[in-house]
């Protein structure tokens, strides 16, 4: 029966994969780590995205509603107004404070939107 010569692996080569064993195990735990914080990252920054597109659309709401509410108001005042020149009166009123309103409300929009915008 023949004998099996011996394996032996040299030790400057075992010591050589031991390294390279180690450097890729390194490596993708940096890979791992990196691949973590990229997604706490992304979901960081939808939760974001998410809160201040519900705010914007929560802001545009309220505005639609204090502009809606703002009509049917002056739509009751013209219909007990007494003579043209309060129809005038009542018009112009309601003119000068839906500039205002929509003014104030387009700065704030804006003001939102400025934040929402990357960095």
């Amino acid at each position: 029966m023949a004998q099996d010569p011996k394996f032996e692996i040299p030790a400057e080569m075992r010591e050589f994969a031991e390294k390279s064993v180690e450097q890729a195990k390194q490596a993708f735990d940096s890979f791992v780590a990196a691949s973590r914080h990229a997604v706490g990252t992304a979901e960081t920054q939808a939760k974001t995205v998410q809160t201040n597109v519900r705010e914007a659309g929560q802001l545009a709401m309220s505005f639609a509603e204090r502009n809606l509410t703002a009509s049917f108001d002056f739509a009751q005042r013209l219909l007990r107004a007494k003579d043209p020149r309060e129809v005038t009166e009542l018009q112009v009123d309601y003119i000068k404070a839906q500039i205002a309103a929509l003014s104030e409300q387009a700065k704030a929009l804006s003001e939102h939107a400025s934040k929402m915008a990357p960095k």
